[in-house]
């Protein structure tokens, strides 16, 4: 049995000039990983590969926010997101990522592609922390998982909608 990593209070960057890359399956297990997301997850790429892409979920972050970036990829677009990542030894580091789903010759799609680049510090501090801290809440207030979740999506439904928005256009804004 795996034990399970706890969340540490330090954070660790990677430098400004390279890209976290991964790539998945359409089940969202990890087929290739780059060696910059192999050394600020600090996993051997023997031990990402097939694993789960959410070997790295933060709990911080908002099962809601992970909702939306899958309806968006199923529906076959691309998306940008703010996510705090957690290595295998509870460090955590945020993230702006860039996913597209990947596609055959004939344009169905086959897996997922994944470019993460170092965010913006004064936007994680000033918008994305607690705007997802609040979108957590909202999902801790239920007991039931599934509830949980859709109450943390329809908090971002509302957020958005309060500000005569979309999630992309909130996030290009920033």
């Amino acid at each position: 049995m795996k034990t399970p990593i706890v969340p540490t209070v330090n954070e660790v960057f990677f430098p400004d000039n390279e890209l976290i890359v991964s790539k998945t399956d359409l089940k969202g297990r990890i087929t290739y990983a780059n060696k910059t997301f192999c050394s600020i997850a600090r996993y051997e790429e023997a031990e990402l590969l097939g694993q789960p892409h959410s070997i790295i979920r933060h709990p911080d972050m908002p099962r809601a926010v992970f909702k939306l970036l899958w309806d968006t990829l199923d529906d076959g677009r691309e998306i940008f997101a703010y996510v705090k990542n957690m290595n295998k030894v509870g460090d955590y580091y945020w993230v702006f990522a860039h996913v597209t789903p990947s596609r055959d010759k004939h344009g169905n799609i086959i897996g997922y592609h994944s470019n993460r680049r170092t965010p913006r510090r004064d936007i994680v501090a000033d918008v994305i922390t607690p705007l997802y801290a609040s979108i957590l809440r909202e999902e801790q207030a239920h007991r039931n998982g599934q509830e949980a979740l859709v109450a943390g999506f329809n908090f971002v439904v509302d957020f958005l909608r309060s500000r005569s928005t979309t999630y992309d256009e909130l996030i290009f804004s920033l």
